[in-house]
């Protein structure tokens, strides 16, 4: 089953959180950040007034609470406009 972003709609997939510090120390579950970067699974036709900036497999920072949280077959997703995604990684 795949996912087919609507309008200016991205599908993207968060990417792991850190293990440990530029330091060496490991973090336990509580203290990992909840990782902003994510991976571009879909990107959607966008509107007349909305160009889609962004393309399938590039690495994006997005707003901490942004988006729809969706699981399928196991996976999870996050759902988010356009507008929230603030830059690319490179």
């Amino acid at each position: 089953m795949a996912i087919r972003p609507l309008q200016d709609r991205v599908v993207v997939k968060m990417a792991q959180a850190e293990e440990t510090t530029q330091s060496g120390i490991i973090l336990t579950g509580s203290a990992k950040e909840k990782p902003e970067v994510a991976i571009v699974v879909e990107v959607g036709p966008g509107k007349t007034d909305v160009t889609m900036a962004v393309e399938k497999g590039q690495k994006v920072l997005i707003s901490k609470y942004a988006g729809t949280n969706v699981k399928l077959e196991g996976e999870e997703y996050i759902i988010v406009k356009m507008d929230d995604i603030l830059a690319i990684v490179d």
